[in-house]
């Protein structure tokens, strides 16, 4: 049979096909019916395929051998088990990836998915971190693996003298770098971990690399969409007048989160209005335009000034003071309401960007959140999800000014 011809869009075919529910799509070769989870209703869905009831997805091919038959229900009933020789995905980038099964030596150029190798209990399978990563010191497994050079500038080296079988990495353009530095036998798979639109594809794909679907879907269920649903109860009904105005500031002045990043999602979930939604990117904005648009809110991510391993607020009280002094800010409603905030980076992105979203909604509806402690969310991940001994009510700096402060 030659190779069959995927005409169909994915999107197209969503609300025709059983089992769509999560607003996802996993995107693994032998998800037929394009959900968020590989099982019987697959299986179901490709007899359809090869009994020509049903029209193939661009999945259908779950051994991705150019033909629909027997051998794809084989590989389905495989994945199911945990005993597939050849996972096929493709990643964040739309790049199709051979992995070989089961995956034992994971070099993880990605500090976002720490946190998912603390869930899943596979921190023996990983032989070096991002560099970055050896920060998070509440992850001590982790942050004590040997270092592999940040996403952007990797240590080749490093990574080929721990013999991974397997490379993750969050850093897109450097894929290329990447595939011409390492040897074709380290397959290299982009899972962003840095979009929330994103987040739970990344984390469940990851566990069908681990085998660990179970823990993905812990995760997901009891912590991911129990504070995603929250919020969105509570601000989905919201009018666009109703929607504050705000300003997201990254790691310097005047610099900003146009509508392509992770960070003006989480703001537009919690229920904001990015003032520069008209641009892409992380573009330096001229500081007149700020003051013309005039912010009601004003949230400042914290690169270097926050985290776990503060102890004080003194950094980023110094960070609020410096954005609220700048020239012609005194005329900005942000400063004049003390709405400028400022909230760890690292909250932005990985598997506690809910976390952050949390503070998100409390910074720009406080009356609608007046309930939520968005500290008391995060230590409830701390415990429950990662199962790491850290009190926040000793030792963490993660917003400022406090928000049971105001």
């Amino acid at each position: 049979m030659k190779r069959i011809s995927y005409f169909l869009a994915a999107a197209a075919l969503l609300a025709a096909l059983p089992g769509q529910s999560s607003g996802y799509t996993l995107e693994i070769f032998g998800n037929a019916n394009l959900d968020d989870t590989i099982d019987e209703l697959d299986i179901a869905y490709l007899e359809g395929v090869i009994n020509g009831t049903n029209a193939p997805t661009n999945l259908s091919d779950a051994n991705y051998d150019g033909q629909i038959n027997q051998h794809d229900i084989d590989q389905i009933k495989m994945i199911m088990m945990n005993d597939e020789s050849e996972l096929i995905l493709k990643d964040s980038i739309d790049r199709v990836v051979k992995v070989k099964m089961p995956v034992e030596r994971v070099a993880l150029l990605n500090k976002y998915c720490a946190e998912a190798i603390q869930i899943f209990g596979v921190q023996d399978r990983v032989v070096g971190v991002e560099t970055e990563a050896k920060e998070y010191t509440y992850l001590p497994e982790v942050s004590s693996l040997p270092a592999l050079g940040k996403a952007g500038e990797p240590d080749l080296e490093a990574i080929v003298s721990h013999n991974p079988d397997l490379l993750i990495t969050w850093y897109s353009t450097n894929v290329p770098d990447l595939e011409k530095g390492l040897p074709q036998a380290i397959p290299i798979i982009d899972l962003s971990f840095t979009k929330p639109a994103n987040l739970s594809r990344d984390v469940k794909t990851l566990g069908y690399i681990f085998g660990t679907v179970d823990e993905a879907d812990d995760y997901i269920e009891n912590f991911h969409d129990k504070y995603i649903n929250l919020i969105e109860s509570r601000i989905g009904r919201l009018s666009e007048d109703e929607r504050p105005k705000v300003y997201l500031e990254c790691n310097a002045p005047c610099k900003t989160y146009g509508n392509t990043t992770g960070a003006h999602q989480m703001m537009v979930l919690a229920g904001g209005t990015n003032i520069f939604d008209d641009v892409s990117g992380i573009p330096v904005v001229d500081p007149e335009a700020i003051i013309d648009k005039n912010p009601e809110i004003i949230i400042r991510g914290a690169y270097t000034d926050a985290g776990y391993s503060f102890d004080n607020s003194s950094k980023i009280a110094e960070l609020r003071a410096e954005i609220m002094d700048r020239s012609g800010f005194d005329k900005i409603q942000a400063v004049t309401s003390n709405n400028t905030y400022i909230i760890d980076v690292n909250l932005h992105y990985g598997l506690d960007y809910p976390i952050g979203l949390v503070y998100f909604a409390k910074t720009i509806h406080p009356e609608l959140f007046s309930d939520v402690d968005p500290m008391k969310v995060h230590q409830e991940f701390l415990t429950d999800i990662l199962g790491v001994d850290f009190d926040l009510r000793e030792n963490g700096v993660f917003v400022y000014p406090p928000l049971e402060e105001n």
